[in-house]
């Protein structure tokens, strides 16, 4: 089977879609099918090198983030007919647009991921760019409507979907959303992370590591952090992610104004073994976010065997929490700092059992292989994926 995935871009930068994409790849070529991807970014990109399957890069982007690309429509007229199975990364962009109308004119199926941009807590925080959505709606809706079915991410995100926009009337499949596992070798990323934060080779730290945007919590991680730091003296945090909204400088003075600026440590973004390592290494791994359709660092995160500190506005904390591998919290101020001091108030023991806890949890409901299955299950043989939520993806 030869699938093709369309996406806007593939940059490391716009978090999970270019990941999910990526290890999809792997995930494709072990179920016996192999993978391609479409984008609009420059081929010759650094971050497509390494790309594990064929990428065709428009290498033209108009509009900014919308993607428009007159290359990109032409293209996929031109070779959507050679593929069996077509998959939109995301909504909102002129990819989407362009796939609907080269797949109903070659009479393809199609599936969507719109990727959490359903979420009624954008239509609450960015009023105006609700409005803006609002106009644009009836060009969007109708990729959607036609798509052989809209994937969403946990059994929870189907139902928030429907409350920002109507018409809202889709095919909902529940994807079983997971990742793969590197093969490099655990000691090797330890050891790389510590390559790159050395002075934490001794000390208890907490890890961020997610794109640096108000969806994040980021402004309620640094209150919160201040806010326990001096009681215990003896914890860093780590705040690794791309600067997305130039917020990183107003984060850091936060911290210098709390007095505890020299106990936070900024990476940037962090890839590979790097990446790795750090997850590995921390204490635990904090995610203070408003709105997450999966949140799939919190899969890595438990992949490393490391527990996971999160607010109830992450889609999948029912079965995190139900599993014992994490500590869950409103997501404000208040909450935040719970999860700090209920971390820090356990005793090794019960820090320990929570570990141990982490990888069964990952293994059990997010390992990518079942979701590779699921695609092409609904491609070869359609009337057994029915609409509505899978009992397998109640699981996640």
């Amino acid at each position: 089977m030869n699938i093709l995935h369309i996406i806007g871009s593939l940059s490391p930068r716009d978090g999970g879609p270019p990941e999910v994409t990526r290890q999809l790849a792997a995930a494709y070529e072990e179920n016996g099918a192999r993978m391609e991807v479409l984008c609009t970014d420059d081929p010759d990109a650094p971050f497509l090198k390494d790309f594990p399957c064929r990428v065709h890069g428009t290498n033209q982007r108009w509009l900014g983030r919308y993607c428009f690309s007159p290359r990109l429509w032409k293209w996929i007229h031109q070779n959507i007919g050679r593929f069996d199975a077509v998959v939109i990364q995301g909504i909102w962009t002129f990819p989407g647009i362009a796939t609907r109308f080269a797949a109903r004119k070659a009479r393809k199926g199609y599936v969507v991921f719109p990727h959490g941009s359903l979420d009624p807590w954008f239509q609450k925080r960015y009023p105006f760019k609700h409005i803006k959505k609002l106009i644009y709606w009836p060009f969007q809706y109708p990729v959607l409507r036609d798509a052989i079915a809209v994937m969403f991410t946990s059994a929870l995100e189907p139902g928030l979907a429907k409350l920002s926009f109507r018409p809202n009337e889709w095919n909902t499949v529940v994807f079983p959303q997971g990742i793969q596992l590197p093969k490099t070798d655990p000691l090797a990323q330890i050891n790389a992370f510590y390559r790159v934060l050395p002075q934490l080779r001794n000390r208890r730290f907490f890890l961020f590591m997610s794109r640096l945007h108000t969806k994040k919590g980021c402004d309620l991680l640094m209150h919160a952090f201040a806010m326990v730091a001096h009681d215990y003296p003896d914890f860093d945090l780590v705040v690794a992610g791309p600067d997305q909204e130039g917020s990183q400088a107003k984060f850091q003075r936060i911290c210098a104004e709390k007095g505890v600026a020299d106990r936070v440590h900024w990476p940037g973004m962090i890839a590979g073994d790097v990446k790795w390592g750090a997850l590995r290494t921390a204490e635990a791994f904090i995610l203070p976010s408003h709105s997450e359709n999966f949140g799939l660092v919190v899969a890595e995160s438990l992949a490393a065997g490391r527990p996971v500190l999160t607010t109830n506005k992450v889609n999948i904390w029912r079965a995190i929490s139900e599993d014992g591998a994490a500590l869950i919290e409103d997501d404000t101020l208040e909450g935040i700092e719970q999860l700090f001091r209920r971390w820090l108030k356990m005793s090794d023991r019960e820090r320990a059992t929570m570990a141990a806890r982490a990888f069964p949890c990952y293994a059990s409901r997010f390992t990518l292989n079942q979701g590779a299955q699921t695609i092409k299950q609904l491609f070869l043989e359609p009337n057994t994926v029915p609409p509505g939520v899978s009992e397998v993806a109640r699981t996640a």
